[in-house]
């Protein structure tokens, strides 16, 4: 597996290995691109999997600045770019599945599937406002009170992953929490609370997998069902027991999913 840094500034951070289409992924608001590594590693004998580090994450570079989707979008779309990709086979999980909605709103030639995992189209549409406001408040309350990331790793990783993670799914997810940019996370955790959708799932037409871990409850498997029936021709994956991170708790399912659907997408 190699790394790579992309410019100009920010600077983007990609582990990628493997030949053949693109196969890109896009990590949560609480992870880094060695969460995908499970999969790069199942998908590197078919295909060029890359996993990068949004900005303000892992090794890219922090920014100045509010967060935008459309920049982090802007910046998947610069990856394909210097790894020579006209198109990819999108990934996102969480926080990058409202990134890879993003790039299909402002890039659509360069999408050739889209597969999203325990996300929605914006927490606006699957919580209702005070719902957010609380989501906001539990993570935003500690670290502007004088916290590190790392100090609220533990609690945090425990909210998202399902009760019967391996405790090695666990601490990988602590792990990536306890690693994050505090100021842009911060600025992440705003603009995805308050993210308002730039487009409509209905007008995906590139073929798309939905892919969701039955003890997600931040975007249960429900929010998913919704999103496949707007979605024509959407396939819908539910993985047992696993929680919100699903690619970590239950990478063989998980990957499973991921393989035969990318040998059908074209």
């Amino acid at each position: 597996m190699e790394t790579t840094r992309i410019g100009p500034s920010p600077f983007i951070a990609v582990d990628h290995a493997g030949k053949g289409d693109l196969v890109l992924f896009l990590h949560g608001i609480g992870g880094n691109r060695t969460n995908w590594h499970d999969q790069i590693e199942a998908l590197s004998s078919r295909y060029h999997a890359a996993a990068l580090d949004a900005r303000g994450w892992g090794l890219s570079d922090d920014y100045d600045g509010p967060l935008g989707i459309d920049d982090m979008a802007d910046d998947a779309v610069r990856v394909m770019d210097h790894l020579g990709a006209s198109s990819a086979h999108v990934v996102g999980l969480s926080m990058g599945g409202l990134v890879a909605q993003h790039i299909w709103y402002r890039h659509p030639g360069r999408v050739r599937s889209l597969v999203l995992c325990d996300t929605s189209p914006g927490l606006a549409r699957s919580q209702t406002l005070e719902e957010r406001e609380e989501f906001l408040r539990l993570r935003e309350e500690p670290l502007l009170a004088g916290k590190t990331p790392a100090d609220i790793a533990p609690g945090v990783a425990r909210t998202l992953i399902g009760s019967k993670a391996p405790p090695a799914a666990l601490q990988r997810l602590t792990d990536s929490l306890a690693v994050l940019h505090k100021e842009s996370y911060l600025k992440a955790l705003r603009a995805v609370t308050f993210h308002e959708v730039a487009g409509d799932i209905g007008t995906i037409t590139v073929p798309c997998l939905l892919l969701v871990g039955t003890e997600d409850r931040l975007t249960p498997p429900r929010v998913h069902e919704e999103m496949r029936d707007r979605i024509a021709g959407a396939r819908l994956v539910v993985i047992p027991d696993a929680g919100h991170l699903s690619n970590i708790e239950a990478p063989g399912p998980f990957n499973a999913a991921l393989l035969d659907f990318l040998s059908h997408a074209g």
